[in-house]
C-alpha cells in the first residue's frame, strides 16, 4: 500500500475505530455499574473519553498494520474495563449481560453507520470521502461484533459461554481465560477464526442490517 493510500485509510477509519472501542469498552462499565459492580465508575472509565480507553498496541498499532497489510477484517481493542464479577449481584447471570453490553453497542453502532450512509445518499451528498467513512463504520463494528463473540474466554463469547453453562462446564471453560489470549491469536493467525467463524457471523449481521435497513435503502435510492 502507497504511502498518500495508507494516510486517506488510517483518515477515513481513525473516527469509527475510536468510536467503536472507545464506546465498547464504556458498554461494558455501564452493564457492570448497573449490575452492582462500580469500579470502572469509580476509576473512571465509564466514560466517552477515548484517551482513557485508549490501548497502544490494540488502539493504535494492530489497526494499522491491519490498514498497511490490507487485511479484509479491520478490528482494534482499548483497555480492557476492570470488572469483579464477584462483586455482581448474580455474578453467573449478570457476567452474561455485562458481556453482551460491548458486542451490542458495536452491532448498534454499525446500524447507526448504516442510517447514516442512506441518509447522506437521500440528501445528495456523493463526497467519498464521508460515504466511505460510513462504510468503514459499518464494517469495523461488524468486524467487532463478530470478533468479540468468538465463545473463548476472556473475549466477552468466551465469558457469555461460562454465563450460561453448567457451573461445572463453566468452571473448565473459566480456566482457559490465562491462555486464551495466545489460544484467540494462534487461531487468527492459522485463520481458523475468520474461516470458521467471523466470515459466517460477519455475513449473518450483514444479512440482519440490511434487512432492518431496507427502508431507508429503498428510500435513497
Amino acid at each position: 500500500m502507497d504511502l498518500a493510500l495508507l494516510i486517506q485509510t488510517i483518515a477515513l477509519y481513525a473516527l469509527p475505530v475510536i468510536f467503536a472501542i472507545t464506546v465498547h469498552e464504556a458498554a461494558h462499565g455501564y452493564a457492570a455499574r448497573h449490575f452492582g459492580d462500580n469500579t470502572a465508575w469509580m476509576l473512571g472509565r465509564v466514560s466517552l473519553n477515548p484517551f482513557k480507553h485508549i490501548d497502544l498496541f490494540g488502539t493504535i498499532v494492530l489497526p494499522l498494520l491491519l490498514i498497511a497489510l490490507s487485511s479484509p477484517i479491520l478490528f482494534g481493542a482499548a483497555k480492557p474495563v476492570p470488572v469483579r464479577f464477584d462483586k455482581l449481584r448474580n455474578p453467573k447471570r449478570d457476567m452474561v449481560w455485562v458481556a453482551l453490553a460491548g458486542p451490542a453497542v458495536n452491532l448498534a453502532q454499525a446500524l447507526v453507520w448504516g442510517a447514516l450512509l442512506y441518509l447522506l445518499q437521500m440528501l445528495g451528498v456523493t463526497e467519498p470521502f464521508f460515504l466511505k467513512m460510513c462504510q468503514g463504520g459499518v464494517s469495523v463494528n461488524v468486524a467487532l461484533f463478530a470478533f468479540n463473540l468468538f465463545p473463548l474466554p476472556p473475549l466477552d463469547g468466551g465469558r457469555i459461554l461460562v454465563g450460561l453453562l453448567p457451573y461445572r462446564q463453566a468452571y473448565l471453560v473459566s480456566r482457559i481465560e490465562p491462555w486464551g489470549f495466545f489460544i484467540t491469536m494462534a487461531l487468527v493467525i492459522s485463520n481458523v477464526v475468520n474461516g470458521l467463524w467471523m466470515q459466517p457471523v460477519m455475513a449473518l449481521t450483514y444479512g440482519l442490517l440490511d434487512l432492518v435497513l431496507t427502508p431507508l435503502a429503498m428510500l435513497a435510492h
